[in-house]
């Protein structure tokens, strides 16, 4: 008798073991599965992350080159318009030198005493 009331016990013991390792089997695959999916997943998420920053990057190029684009044509602008005063200017004092030569000489001469007096003071001040 005890060996017919072992016997379903061994067989229950016996389908118990193989359903364990069917599940630790079927367990090893579906982690492999996961881990595999995830490598995928990131490897595809890498891949989108440098496609979006080279794309941004070429925005920001795009946007600065014709930001800088924009500047020098300003800047060109606002030179010749500098130029073109400095021009007239230089065509304004000729023309009031030829027209009074004695008196530009004379403005020109007391300028520079008042300079000249200016500097020579600055430096008598530091010799004491």
């Amino acid at each position: 008798m005890p060996d017919n009331s072992l016997n379903p016990a061994l067989n229950e013991a016996s389908k118990a073991s193989s359903n364990a390792g069917a599940a630790l089997d079927h367990a090893e695959r579906s982690f492999g599965e996961a881990a595999s999916a995830a490598r995928n997943n990131l490897s595809d998420a890498a891949a989108s992350a440098k496609a979006n920053l080279s794309d941004a990057a070429k925005r920001i190029e795009a946007s600065l080159t014709q930001g800088l684009e924009t500047l020098r044509a300003q800047t060109r602008t606002y030179t010749d318009t500098a130029g073109q005063s400095v021009d007239e200017a230089g065509r304004y004092v000729s023309e009031r030198v030829r027209e009074r030569p004695i008196t530009a000489t004379l403005a020109g001469l007391g300028v520079g005493v008042l300079l000249g007096l200016l500097l020579a003071g600055n430096r008598s001040g530091r010799d004491k």
